[in-house]
């Protein structure tokens, strides 16, 4: 595929994940992730918190409850509970993935993240680097 055909699939892929993050509840960001595999969404995925808990993802402080799910780690789990593999897929994603998820994508198989933001710590891209994960960011989605 061409570089300008993958750019306008990619921005496609990054503007459905920002329409799935509005799908959250979390007040202080909401973030929408897709796992996309030979040109076909197999995973979805936006943060929250886990099945049958209330869809408040902060305390009255203000602060993200602990357990609340990232975008890419509900996504990654819909992938594990199917009959898809992650392996060779690609991560779309609104912000950059987090230490913790990052661990994650790279267990999953995923070789190539893309994201809109980059998120306030980049250890989870400098470890996706080093793990051999190609990493693209697309600060422009709109077309």
């Amino acid at each position: 595929m061409s570089q300008d055909k993958q750019l306008k699939y990619d921005k496609a892929y990054l503007r459905i994940a920002k329409e799935w993050g509005k799908l959250s509840y979390c007040k202080r960001r909401q973030v929408g992730a897709l796992i996309v595999k030979d040109r076909m969404i197999i995973s979805d995925g936006y943060n929250g918190t886990p099945s049958g808990f209330e869809n408040f993802c902060e305390d009255d402080q203000g602060y993200t409850k602990w357990y609340v799910l990232h975008a890419e780690a509900n996504a990654i789990l819909k992938v594990a509970s199917s009959t898809q593999s992650a392996k060779g897929a690609t991560l779309y994603i609104t912000m950059s993935p987090c230490k913790e998820c990052s661990k994650l994508i790279h267990q999953a198989g995923i070789i190539k993240v893309v994201y809109n933001q980059a998120y306030k710590d980049d250890s989870g891209l400098r470890f996706l680097k080093k793990a051999g994960i190609e990493l693209k960011l697309i600060e422009t989605i709109e077309e």
